[in-house]
């Protein structure tokens, strides 16, 4: 009789497990799929930038046919050279970069995992912050065309401080829009994704400058812009 009611309330516990979890699948994807279509008006990050800096985010959202192919690629070959192939998580660069021993793994997060923590998230490096960004990548992946995470990514991604998207970083350097941006200059603007806001374009470091010079090279060593028609 112990037995007989133990599987019982096994089977229910099984049944709320599951009916949980399907709430979660249709909650996520009512979050995730508008965006494929609609071009965020604001991000997780951009509001937290504006709270914690008490001044709007400079921003304007560009299309994709309207931003040059040289910053695309120059922010695959600094961000995720394995973009075209994966399905949003390089598990060989996390393997690698777990074998290097560093606190923070160097170049295992994917554009679609940035994708996800720049819309959705804040920054940290928490385990609950961390498990929900995969949770979200894996719908990004599912719902949305590679163009697309990398659209929305070059338009939310921070190049600067409070500078947001390929088109206000582009006026605010170089004073030009998005689709006359060259090679060097967009190697310039994927240099500093990693710490925009220690890095400045504007006057940039002899770091900045050397790492732009190998997100070129790695450029040319990808077949350049050409790469990205996988996509």
């Amino acid at each position: 009789m112990a037995r007989r009611r133990r599987r019982k309330i096994s089977r229910r516990l099984a049944v709320f497990g599951a009916g949980l979890l399907g709430l979660a699948v249709l909650a996520t994807a009512g979050w995730v799929l508008p965006w494929r279509f609609v071009h965020p008006p604001t991000t997780a990050f951009m509001l937290r930038d504006w709270i914690v800096r008490g001044e709007a985010p400079r921003y304007q959202w560009v299309p994709m046919s309207q931003i040059s192919p040289q910053l695309a690629i120059a922010v695959v070959a600094a961000e995720d050279q394995r973009f075209p192939e994966h399905n949003g998580f390089d598990f060989g660069a996390i393997q690698r970069s777990l074998e290097e021993g560093r606190r923070e793994p160097r170049g295992a997060s994917t554009i679609s995992q940035q994708v996800a923590k720049n819309l959705f998230l804040w920054p940290g490096r928490s385990v609950v912050r961390k498990a929900l960004e995969a949770w979200l990548t894996v719908f990004i992946e599912a719902l949305w065309p590679k163009r697309r995470i990398l659209e929305v990514y070059l338009n939310t991604a921070e190049f600067g401080r409070g500078v947001f998207g390929a088109g206000a970083a582009s006026e605010i350097y170089f004073g030009k829009p998005a689709r006359q941006l060259t090679l060097s200059e967009a190697s310039l603007l994927a240099a500093a994704l990693p710490s925009p806001k220690r890095s400045h374009v504007a006057q940039p470091s002899a770091y900045l400058l050397q790492r732009a010079e190998a997100i070129e090279a790695a450029v040319r060593g990808l077949g350049g812009s050409g790469y990205l028609a996988r996509l």
